[in-house]
């Protein structure tokens, strides 16, 4: 996304009339959700001076600090724990935009992790996991593209040494037990990844909005 993020954190890039990240914040609000926790290292200070602590969205935001190199999705997670407690919590990645009606995901997983799976778009033709009969598997065909949206376990990280590493490892582990459930989210989704591709839904909120 650069030049863009050299002086913005991507989850604050603007795209019709508001930041990337205020559109999730406003879907877990009508969701229900009332306890925000936004992890942060690229440009950090810039996320407390534009979002505040939430109230303007009905929710209290919490800052989890990964320092100077980024945790990745694992040990950022793990990180946060500290803030999001011993319940099973929604994670969504900032830098993808959706229309997922959050109240939709399980409060409980029936396992460790719960994971939104989409078409696969262009820009990651072979996909990520096979859904079957409502189970994630690692396996090679018909794969689906994680959406960067699912309901996690606390214990799904919280044993992992700290520091930096991803969950997809963790989760293909998971797979092997059946304890990743998944759905096939049908609505619209992009994975916000590059100058033409937010131009794209800039573009195309703007007609939303005509």
């Amino acid at each position: 996304m650069r030049p863009l993020t050299d002086t913005t954190p991507k989850p604050l890039l603007s795209i019709g009339g508001k930041r990337l990240i205020e559109y999730h914040l406003e879907a877990l609000a009508r969701a229900g959700v009332r306890e925000v926790v936004i992890n942060t290292s690229h440009l950090a200070e810039q996320f407390p001076a534009a979002l505040g602590d939430g109230t303007r969205w009905g929710v209290r935001i919490q800052y989890s600090y990964e320092g100077p190199q980024p945790l990745e999705t694992g040990g950022g997670m793990l990180r946060a724990l500290p803030l999001l407690g011993d319940a099973p919590f929604i994670a969504v990645n900032a830098d993808t935009f959706c229309n997922v009606d959050f109240s939709t995901l399980p409060r409980e997983p029936v396992g460790l992790a719960h994971l939104l799976m989409v078409d696969n778009p262009p820009q990651h033709p072979n996909g990520d996991f096979v859904l079957r009969d409502g189970l994630l598997h690692d396996e090679p065909t018909p794969r689906l593209t994680f959406a960067g949206v699912g309901t996690y376990r606390p214990e799904l990280v919280v044993t992992h040494t700290p520091g930096v590493f991803s969950t997809v490892p963790i989760l293909r582990a998971a797979m092997a037990h059946g304890d990743v459930s998944g759905a096939h989210f049908r609505g619209f989704w992009t994975d916000v990844g590059t100058p033409q591709r937010l131009a794209e839904l800039d573009a195309r909120l703007a007609q939303t909005r005509a």
